[in-house]
């Protein structure tokens, strides 16, 4: 089994996956993400997934730095006072840890983390809801040097950011995964439905829940808020799949592409850190920056924009030519600063890139709002999640002797089944699945793989990495 692409880490553009374990956050990593993001056991915005002890952080961030990527942390919550000293204590023990930043969104947060933390960045968090550049660089003013924008901008605006904010200061923005109906994620019907406060990260996904309308004088009647007799699920949110939009995101000036899922497995942050690492490389190639190696052949650049002279997606050539001076790197390429950013060449993405999103749990996909065009809106019809594949195992070696790809199962596994191994930096490699040679842990011969959490092998003829995640379409009897 071969590799598509590089095995390299970036600082910018960076692919910022989520983890919500210490494995996911390994995971991540070895899938080609230049960052992991992680919650704590308190003081995130995610409280159930398992999240990380400190000796967890220790343990993760060793992993990363081993590998050249980085871990932020998660400290975002709306504290209240009664949790101020906590968490000032908590900072300081990440700061003695050594992990490269921690994520705000509390003004008071941000400057004990200065004090506390003193060697760590500092990220603002989309909870901050920063929406234009007066108030990124007021926090950059602050001590933040990254600042990660409210979901609801389009890519004008970001450009507008982008254009004012200085140069090192890097810009977030979400590309993936679920979105919130409340604006960047401040909302108050989980506290006000369940007694569960989003805002300490303990949301119930009140939104996602079936409506009906009660009409004050006929109590007990309940009538759908859709003409439809199965109700409707009227703050649904889609979720956003920004894969084939990367160039367009990467253009207006975003320095990190930020996949969310701090709830999700294993397998969905494998597969969804591997689309947008090969995704950026594919840009990277593409626009000139790298070769086919993943040699640097000049600097990936911002091209800052001018606000006042925006008028689509025009570049400030003057700027961007002083940038490139700056750097020593030639303008000798076809993503030429003389070219408006609206007639560059479109990056070509492979096709099963494309389909990757498709393959992990999901709602209703949507670009969200980076298009004013086609912005994000309800998923009204249904409130479940869309499972067209299933994860079914992880590679854990390959018998040479054999020719059997080993693996610990984790859902059922057929002969004539066509199954699919995902390896880092690689496309899908398919097998069908044989009627014989199947082998449990001690060599023995099964029928079938239908035990979770045990060892087995699969006779396959390539020679497939450790780690690599196996999947199959789901076949659901037609009706």
């Amino acid at each position: 089994m071969t590799s598509n692409y590089p095995h390299i880490r970036r600082h910018r553009p960076e692919v910022l996956a989520p983890a919500g374990s210490l494995d996911t956050l390994k995971t991540a990593i070895d899938f080609g993400a230049d960052a992991v993001y992680a919650g704590g056991k308190s003081f995130g915005m995610r409280t159930a997934p398992k999240n990380l002890s400190l000796e967890n952080f220790a343990e993760g961030l060793d992993y990363a730095h081993t590998r050249g990527a980085k871990l932020f942390v998660t400290c975002n919550i709306l504290p209240a006072s009664a949790e101020i000293d906590d968490m000032n204590r908590y900072m300081a023990e990440l700061g003695e840890i050594g992990v490269d930043a921690l994520i705000v969104s509390d003004i008071g947060v941000l400057m004990a983390a200065r004090q506390y933390a003193p060697n760590c960045e500092i990220h603002i968090s989309t909870q901050a809801g920063v929406t234009n550049y007066q108030a990124a660089n007021a926090l950059v003013g602050l001590g933040a040097s990254r600042i990660v924008l409210a979901r609801e901008l389009s890519l004008d605006d970001i450009r507008r950011i982008r254009a004012k904010v200085p140069s090192d200061i890097d810009i977030e923005c979400f590309v993936h995964g679920s979105m919130c109906m409340a604006f960047s994620g401040r909302c108050l019907i989980s506290q006000h439905t369940t007694g569960r406060d989003a805002n300490h990260g303990d949301c119930a996904q009140s939104c996602r829940w079936k409506y009906h309308v009660v009409e004050e004088k006929r109590p007990g009647q309940f009538f759908p808020v859709e003409v439809t007799g199965d109700g409707t699920f009227i703050f649904n949110s889609e979720d956003m799949n920004l894969i084939e939009h990367v160039d367009q995101i990467l253009d207006a000036g975003v320095t990190s592409l930020k996949i969310e899922g701090r709830a999700k497995s294993a397998y969905y942050v494998a597969a969804m850190a591997n689309a947008y690492k090969c995704a950026v490389t594919e840009y990277m190639r593409q626009r000139g920056y790298e070769d086919e190696s993943g040699k640097i052949l000049q600097p990936f650049t911002l091209l800052k924009q001018e606000a006042s002279s925006l008028t689509g997606d025009s570049i400030n050539s003057a700027e961007a030519t002083s940038a490139h001076a700056a750097s020593g790197s030639s303008l000798k390429h076809a993503d030429d600063v003389e070219n408006s950013s609206n007639t560059r060449q479109q990056v070509i993405l492979p096709q099963w890139l494309k389909d990757e999103p498709y393959k992990v749990t999901h709602r209703e996909y949507s670009t969200g709002f980076y298009f004013p065009d086609a912005p994000a809106s309800e998923a009204i019809i249904r409130g479940g999640y869309i499972n067209d594949w299933r994860w079914l195992g992880t590679v854990t070696g390959y018998d040479n002797t054999h020719g059997r790809v080993q693996l610990l199962a984790k859902n059922k596994i057929t002969p004539g089944m066509t199954i699919e191994f995902l390896a880092p930096f690689s496309s899908p490699t398919q097998l069908v699945v044989p009627s014989s040679g199947l082998v449990d842990a001690n060599g023995e011969a099964v029928p079938e793989i239908n035990n979770p959490a045990r060892y087995y092998a699969i006779p396959c003829p390539t020679r497939i990495p450790t780690g690599a995640m196996i999947r199959a379409k789901v076949v659901r009897p037609k009706l």
